[in-house]
């Protein structure tokens, strides 16, 4: 069962006390980010109000990127609702990419305005953010004289990271020293790749960057590295369980005597202590930490759940659970059963069939299903082939595009349509005017520039044309394919407006028009640049309003949450998985071919290269492949789906 990600419930993870055998870093988990970003702006606010009350400053040392954006968020709250001040605040940020002017819509140094100083009273000459805009020959004497600035200040007192998933703290990449301090480095490839889509193309990322050094982060008094989501998980655990190695540079940090690490609940699932807590200390037993334990010990072992032994639970620290559930035999049966009643061909429930041990209702038939897809081909890349059996069983599906998915669209895309227009309509005046001065806009156009509204508008036509493409081929009416267009995404650029009202009442209103018997919405929350998260939690607004006011139809619906465009879930966890023949593998790849502007080359592919039709078939591939190595029967492809419960 998946929670909301704005519920505050206390974690049930191991204390740090428990767990001590395999994490070198003190971790503390949050359920979620924005819970431990509070706690890290929280810190930060009481070291600054006792510095005030003794008139000494505070030096801290900060960082950019997605992951202190919410800190930042909650410490301008604090000045501007609470009176918290700043003019005894000192501040060194790490690095910055060169070349790179201060006023491009790249550098750190607007980050940071937009982010922080612009919203609170520090002085400017407190402010210091490393000069992307020196001539190469200078940066050297630039980088010595930022250390001595730092240490005249009386030295770090916070230290803020983020990580990134080469284990960089910094800019400082795999290789470098312990010792180091400020200077120019070249980037790694996959860091590149990492900011890529905030440059528009990997071709734009400077190669190069000032950061600084190990060393002068090791200085600091007091460091806190942050992480969220699941793509961070794998790192994380390297960081804190790992040996030092400098091909993970984050190690480093565990020869500080006053680190801690601070994640949500998603980067902390690879740690021992949540992904296999049996082998921490004992465990309290429940239904769902024995399936997850039977799962891995079949993985680890190479066993089919029918086949693992008394022996085999007891070598792997789960002694005591033989002993309080009897045999392995009973317990390999308990999560068989399990496994085996999760799959089904019904995904809206099959007719006339007993139900009690299916994931979903006979009852009512045929169903309104709802599909949200935050971007224009998420519904057909993450569950088309379940799309498709709704729509074959005879269920009336609605799919809502969430945003329009228009600055994933290449400028030529805009170009190769204007054209076909103007051949078209030769004589239409206006629009061969428009054509020329889009065509002008996109000559003239730099990496990052914001488009006109009229391209914007134009490249979200396209999404829009490709989106009901994909519902005709499917068999989805045209008129169930609504276009919510939400204000947060509507910028022109990556970075997004916080979600407001408007989006969850449009949302809301989407809900009462369609009283959905079920609802499908993707809790992809690896997607790297939020817009899933962001979709999610307007639709857990949405539903928490709709519960509070008591909706008549919402005692009775169903919300599953779907996976696969940029991670899959784990088996564990899956509460509904439906079998995918090879016909249908070709039907739903086919409904993605639909999206040609995100065909052979995505604008924004994240940390994998393939396609999107090859990330979902093999992903879907390898849960049937797992599924039949714990020994159920052996399919082609599966999608997974996980219950959210919000009653």
């Amino acid at each position: 069962m998946i929670t909301s990600p704005l519920a505050s419930e206390t974690s049930s993870f191991p204390t740090d006390e428990e767990s001590r055998k395999f994490e070198r870093i003190r971790t503390k988990i949050h359920e979620n980010s924005d819970e431990a970003s509070f706690y890290v702006a929280n810190e930060i606010a009481d070291l600054i109000r006792q510095r005030q009350k003794s008139g000494k400053k505070v030096v801290l040392g900060l960082a950019t990127g997605s992951t202190p954006t919410k800190v930042y968020e909650y410490l301008v709250k604090f000045h501007k609702e609470e009176g918290l001040s700043f003019k005894n605040v000192i501040t060194f940020n790490l690095d910055e990419y060169f070349p790179m002017q201060p006023d491009s819509i790249h550098s750190y140094v607007r980050f940071m305005e937009e982010h922080l100083f612009d919203h609170i009273d520090i002085r400017k000459e407190n402010i210091h953010i490393p000069d992307g805009s020196l001539e190469k020959e200078d940066v050297r004497d630039y980088c010595q004289a930022y250390e001595q600035k730092i240490l005249k200040a009386g030295g770090i007192d916070i230290q803020v990271l983020g990580i990134g998933r080469t284990g960089h703290i910094g800019f400082n990449e795999p290789g470098s020293s312990l010792v180091s301090k400020t200077r120019l480095v070249r980037l790694d490839r996959v860091t590149k790749l990492d900011a890529a889509s905030d440059f528009f193309g990997l071709e734009n990322v400077p190669a190069r960057a000032i950061t600084m050094g190990v060393g002068t982060i090791l200085s600091a008094k007091r460091i806190i590295l942050m992480a969220w989501g699941e793509g961070k998980s794998e790192v994380i655990k390297k960081a804190v369980e790992g040996p030092i190695k400098e091909s993970v540079p984050a190690t480093f940090l565990q020869h500080h005597q006053n680190c801690d690490f601070i994640v949500d609940e998603a980067a902390a699932s690879a740690l021992t202590r949540v992904s296999t807590p049996w082998l921490v200390s004992e465990c309290q037993w429940n239904d769902t930490l024995i399936k997850k334990a039977a799962i891995w010990l079949s993985g680890k072992l190479d066993k089919a759940i029918l086949k693992l032994t008394n022996e085999d639970y007891n070598e792997y620290g789960m002694g005591n659970l033989i002993a309080e559930i009897g045999s392995a035999e009973h317990i390999n049966l308990i999560v068989f059963n399990q496994l085996q009643r999760t799959i089904t061909g019904w995904p809206g429930g099959k007719p006339n069939a007993d139900d009690s041990k299916r994931p979903e209702r006979k009852d009512p038939y045929p169903k309104t299903s709802l599909i949200f897809s935050p971007h224009p081909d998420d519904d057909v890349i993450s569950m088309g082939g379940t799309l498709l059996r709704l729509v074959d069983q005879g269920h009336e599906v609605h799919v809502a595009y969430q945003t329009s998915g228009n600055i994933a669209v290449f400028d030529d895309e805009v170009i190769r349509f204007l054209d076909f227009a103007r051949d078209l309509q030769k004589d239409d005046k206006v629009l061969q005017k428009q054509v020329l001065e889009v065509r002008d806009f996109l000559d003239k156009k730099t990496p990052g520039q914001v488009d006109s509204p009229l391209i914007q508008q134009l490249k979200g036509l396209i999404r829009k044309g490709e989106a009901l493409a994909a519902c005709r081929y499917c068999g989805v009416a045209e008129e169930n394919a609504h276009f919510q267009n939400l204000p947060f995404y509507e910028t022109g650029t990556v970075k997004k407006k916080p979600y407001s009202e408007a989006d969850i009442q449009q949302t809301y209103d989407l809900l009462q028009k369609i009283k959905p018997h079920q609802i499908f919405a993707a809790g992809d929350l690896s997607d790297p640049h939020g817009t899933h998260r962001v979709c999610l939690n307007i639709i857990y607004r949405a539903l928490d309003r709709l519960v509070k006011e008591k909706a008549s139809w919402i005692k009775d619906c169903y919300v599953w949450l779907y996976r696969g465009a940029w991670q899959e879930w784990d088996i564990a966890d899956m509460e509904m998985t439906i079998p995918i023949g090879p016909a249908d593998m070709q039907r739903k790849k086919n409904a993605i071919f639909k999206h040609q502007s995100q065909k052979d080359s995505a604008m924004f592919p994240g940390n994998d290269q393939r396609e999107f039709w090859q990330r979902a078939e093999q992903r879907n591939k390898e849960t049937a492949k797992k599924y039949n190595a714990l020994g159920m029967a052996e399919y082609e492809a599966m999608e997974g789906f996980v219950r959210y419960h919000f009653m």
